[in-house]
């Protein structure tokens, strides 16, 4: 036997598969597969078979039948054997019904890595177990709800195995358990609710639960029995064995709780262990084969029922999701703007998950519903986002203890889902759950799992005290369920598809715009160049006629009228072609003199509008790069229309600057002039819109829609500021090339 010091530094390596003893309320023989030569045999085997036991060692299984009654005289173990070989399992034979010395006992048959392991238990089953499995399995699925279930479970195996307590007991997520079901004698403690660490059941301890459904421990003051071999350092592999010896520190464990006897039943839910059926009795209890197979089958009933009415209450949260999805799809679908989409209709972004709150980033716009944090802090924790994830999706249910930022407003974002749109872009969506401030109540502090002794080495139970001991849990939402996560993704592909198809839908729509604009300006260009020609005859004839002194007075109003309309229509015509010619001429880029080029322009605009009264005032004039021609017209344009509309003030003041902000040059051009009235903000720009009050000032309503082209085609930005009857304050911004 290989020995191996357990303590709690070591206990989740312990080899608890290998413990070299098996429990003595029975007795184990181990037969060689190929020589089906006895090969290991229990110490305790010479109490059941008297003194015939002490020299099967290394014997036939004939010596070993010859010591055993069967029901068929005919058919021995090493038959039996055969038949669960040829069958590839002992399911249908064990339990295998013998006699030994008068006393009825059960032969378990199964398999070890070189070895079959031959377990031999008293038979003590005095009822009709399997009508009562039928029975209890009935009552205990009429609970409708997994609370119901479990309780009806808990309450139907007390009944079989009429043990002092029953405990279902499910594993979380961090690996520690609680118990959610219990069934008890009145004069017990309740532990329902109750929490245990995780290191209460290490993870080789976990992994024969899932090999092993049912686990008795009989008598924790019983001494076990020695597995005897003369095999030397080639210890017996008791991973099938239902008498396996129980590791010395769950054995300690159990009688601190002050239990004699334990049995357990494990629950399996797709492939992993969901928990345990947890049993416990205060003095010692043996429970026959057959009762203990019967408990298991009811673990069974109860996994798979688990199985169902978790994944039927799951597909209820599913298919609500999914709705939601559709009507989300259609919304998008009908309206034109994403966010108006999402954010406000009955059924909104807010639907997707369970959460209290959302808010939406896109196109440099926020949008929030619900229980949210601050405009500031959400701002905050969008910034936090992109640096610190680089995955579509991210979510915690303890964001304050990832983010300390975050500790200012848990009481509403103490959990986030965050799903990426368009990183560069910083457009995302953001879910919140509030904190949820909890009592867990642990059966003992988690946090001291072993004293000292006197001589400073650690104890070996986990724990002596299994008093309650109540945690406060904070900075901790409601976990995500994965169905929410699934439904984040799910309605963040739906978004992206929708945005990706709107994107497509603009582009050809800036294709077909770009192509009219072309056709207008070719057709602009055409015409007013063709118009030239007789308007300048029209004009030409009505001066001669003008020369003719036969004309009366009335006559030479008339001509000077028509001189008049031909000098304006000939303006028109020639803004126009300015305009045209901006949207057919290619770009000539260059570093462009600004104190030079705004001095030219301040003698020309001040010649034309004869405003020799006009205040000009330059502030600093940083370099553009770009078309000379097009700057110098788009600043001649607003330079002009400051001058035109600040000339009937007493002190006119045109102002002129530049500065550099963030990769761009801006520039300001300011009249204190009549302003804008906030009426036509919006037509500002516009071809051929003039405002009421500018009527009696010349103009043709084009200087500023060639600014806003001149502009755009140096994919720059042109906005205002302006007070009726204070001034306006036009602003161009080029890149800092």
């Amino acid at each position: 036997m290989i020995k191996f010091s357990v303590d709690l530094t070591n206990c989740d390596k312990e080899p608890i598969h290998i413990p070299g003893k098996i429990q003595s309320h029975g007795f184990l023989i181990a037969v060689d597969k190929t020589e089906l030569s006895i090969t290991y045999l229990s110490e305790n085997t010479g109490d059941f078979l008297k003194e015939q036991a002490k020299d099967l060692l290394n014997k036939t299984l004939t010596d070993l039948s010859s010591l055993i009654k069967q029901q068929d005289v005919a058919f021995n173990i090493e038959d039996l054997l055969q038949l669960g070989i040829i069958r590839k399992s002992f399911d249908a034979i064990s339990p295998y019904p013998i006699e030994i010395n008068g006393k009825p006992f059960y032969l378990i048959i199964s398999a070890a890595v070189n070895d079959w392991l031959l377990e031999f238990e008293p038979v003590t089953l005095q009822y009709d177990i399997q009508s009562m499995i039928g029975r209890s399995a009935s009552s205990m699925l009429q609970g409708k709800t997994i609370s119901a279930l479990l309780s009806g479970a808990a309450l139907e195996v007390k009944k079989l195995i009429n043990y002092d307590r029953i405990m279902i007991y499910k594993f979380l997520d961090d690996g520690h358990g609680e118990v959610v079901a219990e069934e008890k004698e009145d004069r017990l403690e309740p532990f329902f609710g109750l929490h245990y660490p995780a290191s209460d059941i290490p993870k080789q301890a976990r992994e024969l639960y899932k090999l092993n459904l049912t686990r008795l421990i009989a008598d924790v003051n019983a001494e076990d029995s020695a597995i005897i071999t003369f095999k030397e350092n080639e210890p017996l592999d008791l991973t099938n064995s239902g008498l396996r010896a129980v590791s010395p520190i769950h054995i300690q464990y159990l009688k601190n709780m002050g239990v004699h006897s334990s049995f357990s039943i494990s629950l399996i839910s797709h492939g992993e262990l969901w928990g345990l059926i947890a049993c416990h009795n205060y003095s010692p209890k043996f429970i026959d084969y057959k009762a203990r197979e019967g408990s298991k089958l009811i673990g069974q009933i109860l996994s798979s029922a688990l199985e169902y009415r978790e994944e039927e209450e799951d597909a209820k949260v599913i298919e609500q999701f999914k709705d939601t999805a559709n009507i989300l799809t259609d919304h998008l679908t009908r309206d034109k703007y994403l966010l108006e989409a999402i954010t406000t209709h009955k059924t909104s972004i807010l639907d997707v998950t369970k959460a209290e709150g959302v808010a939406v980033i896109f196109e440099n716009e926020l949008k929030t519903l619900g229980n949210v944090p601050t405009v500031d802090e959400i701002w905050e924790l969008t910034e936090w986002l992109k640096i610190n994830s680089d995955e579509s999706i991210y979510y915690t249910h303890r964001l304050p203890e990832i983010h300390s930022q975050a500790k200012k407003y848990k009481s509403t974002a103490s959990g986030i889902l965050s799903c990426i749109l368009n990183k560069e872009l910083g457009e995302m969506i953001i879910w919140f759950k509030p904190e949820m401030i909890s009592n867990v109540n642990w059966a003992g502090n988690p946090e001291k799992p072993a004293t000292p002794s006197e001589n400073g080495l650690l104890n070996l139970s986990p724990r002596k005290s299994f008093e309650t001991w109540s945690e406060v849990v904070n900075n901790t939402s409601d976990k995500w369920m994965p169905e929410e996560i699934a439904s984040v993704l799910r309605i963040r592909e739906i978004i992206i598809t929708d945005i990706n198809k709107k994107a497509n839908e603009i582009r050809l729509l800036n294709e077909k715009l770009h192509a009219a604009y072309e056709e207008l300006d070719t057709f602009s260009y055409t015409i007013s160049h063709d118009l030239r020609t007789p308007l300048t005859s029209i004009k030409t004839y009505a001066e001669l006629m003008l020369k003719n002194k036969s004309i009366d007075e009335n006559g030479k109003k008339m001509l000077s009228r028509i001189l008049t309309g031909a000098d304006k229509m000939n303006f028109l015509i020639k803004e126009i072609l300015n305009l045209a010619r901006v949207g057919r001429s290619e770009l000539n880029f260059e570093i462009v003199n600004m104190p030079s080029l705004l001095e030219e322009i301040k003698n020309e605009v001040w010649t034309a509008f004869k405003a020799d009264n006009s205040e000009f005032i330059l502030g600093q004039l940083p370099n553009l790069k770009g078309d000379k021609t097009m700057i110098a017209q788009l600043f001649t344009n607003l330079i002009g229309n400051a001058v035109k509309y600040s000339a009937k003030v007493d002190k006119p003041q045109i102002e002129v600057s530049g500065y550099i902000d963030e990769g761009e040059i801006i520039y300001a051009v300011k009249d204190n002039g009549i302003g804008i009235d906030n009426r036509y903000y919006d037509r500002v720009f516009e071809l051929f819109k003039r405002m009421d009050n500018v009527k009696e000032i010349e103009g043709t309503g084009v200087g500023l829609a060639i600014v806003k082209r001149i502009v755009e085609k140096h994919n720059g930005r042109v906005w205002f500021e302006s007070t009726l009857n204070i001034g306006s304050t036009f602003y161009v911004a080029f890149k800092n090339r």
